[in-house]
């Protein structure tokens, strides 16, 4: 079996400002196209294994780095200006375009991992894609957070955040060992919807909630039960922004398919192949 092919392109963003993305072709011809939206700080290497083996069964995928992150990252983050609606509507709407121009007719896939899947009403040309799939993703009000990381939160929205981000124009979190560089206005926007019990949908308002009803694409919700972050009550209230989008929604605790640990990250892990790539992830593919 002929290995997928593989390579790095620059992409422009919606305001002409460099965007890094790393695209891996199939052997053969695709079965459909994959536009992976990454979680907060996390740069595109992180994928990389997962990116690959979808290739090998037969699809097309992108990966890319939001602005400021990882190979997207140019010149001093301080001096950065954008929030994560930037990220959504100036990167995401980006890649978007590349992946559908490059696909043709093929199905797209949105595959979103924690803040990937909470942005998908704010890109433009959503309409475009076939079925939404959402990895290890909920609300990020932190009351609504996992147990494990709560106290953590409450210190990291009313102490670490307001006090470290002016101090340094940007968030130091490599510094500090939570989430990783980010930029001063990402930061704060997320800061001020993790602190609203509606997430980002009380904190924007009604424009917010009226994006999300305009999606309409079926979204299937692949979330577990030793998340770290995500607990199920914040993987039920972000999965309720999207009012209009038939929803199927999977549950699944490390015991269910003979693994000791999943969490937040762990779906990504070539060890979890087997367990999850193969039986969770496929099907939501081969049903559109």
């Amino acid at each position: 079996m002929r290995a997928p092919v593989s390579h790095a392109r620059l992409l422009q963003n919606r305001r002409d400002q460099p965007l890094a993305s790393h695209w891996y072709h199939p052997p053969g011809e695709p079965l459909g196209a994959v536009l992976l939206a990454p979680a907060i700080g996390v740069p595109q290497r992180f994928y990389r294994d997962f990116a690959s083996w979808l290739a090998e069964r037969g699809y097309l995928v992108v990966t890319f780095d939001y602005q400021g992150i990882g190979e997207s990252a140019r010149g001093p983050l301080r001096e950065l200006e954008v929030d994560v609606l930037g990220w959504a509507r100036d990167d995401g709407s980006a890649v978007l375009d590349a992946l559908s121009a490059a696909a043709g007719d093929l199905p797209l896939f949105w595959l979103g991992h924690s803040l990937g899947a909470q942005i998908v009403p704010l890109v433009e040309g959503h309409q475009r894609i076939a079925r939404i799939i959402t990895i290890a993703a909920g609300s990020g009000y932190w009351r609504d957070n996992s147990p494990q990381i709560r106290r953590q939160a409450w210190l990291l929205w009313h102490g670490l955040a307001p006090l470290l981000t002016p101090l340094f124009g940007y968030f130091p979190g490599k510094r500090i060992g939570a989430v990783g560089d980010l930029p001063a206005g990402v930061i704060r926007q997320w800061r001020r919807w993790c602190l609203h019990p509606e997430y980002l949908v009380g904190a924007e308002g009604e424009p917010m909630q009226r994006a999300f009803d305009a999606v309409t694409t079926p979204l299937v919700s692949l979330s577990f039960s030793d998340d770290e972050m995500m607990s199920a009550q914040s993987t039920a209230a972000l999965h309720g922004f999207y009012r209009s989008a038939p929803k199927t929604m999977h549950r699944i605790a490390p015991a269910d398919v003979g693994v000791a640990r999943i969490g937040h990250f762990g779906f990504f892990r070539p060890a979890l192949r087997d367990a999850l790539w193969e039986p969770h992830l496929l099907p939501a593919l081969q049903q559109a």
